[in-house]
């Protein structure tokens, strides 16, 4: 049982990680140091995208728009973190 909870936390490490490249990736085309024309660069950041919009879009309707700062990216990682500590804590110390 407990390598299906180091399964979930590696799961969890890899998404956050995605997540970040994400950013990285949309900062990069906001900026122009990446040209979003080239189809290999448009196809990394559209598998980008449909990887993190299914986390990012519920928090995206929730929060408030603060200007064009978009806080979703931020506020899914400290989900994340909270569920990784949640199970690192209160789960796997009682899983045998």
């Amino acid at each position: 049982m407990r390598a299906v909870f180091y399964v979930i936390d590696l799961a969890l490490v890899l998404y956050i990680w995605v997540l970040i490249a994400a950013v990285v990736f949309s900062w990069l085309v906001a900026l122009n140091v990446v040209d979003a024309r080239n189809r290999a660069i448009a196809m990394i950041g559209e598998s980008l995208v449909r990887v993190t919009e299914p986390g990012l879009r519920p928090i995206r309707n929730a929060v408030p728009k603060l200007g064009g700062i978009d806080i979703s990216p931020v506020i899914l990682f400290l989900i994340i973190m909270f569920i990784r500590y949640v199970i690192a804590l209160y789960i796997l110390p009682y899983v045998y």
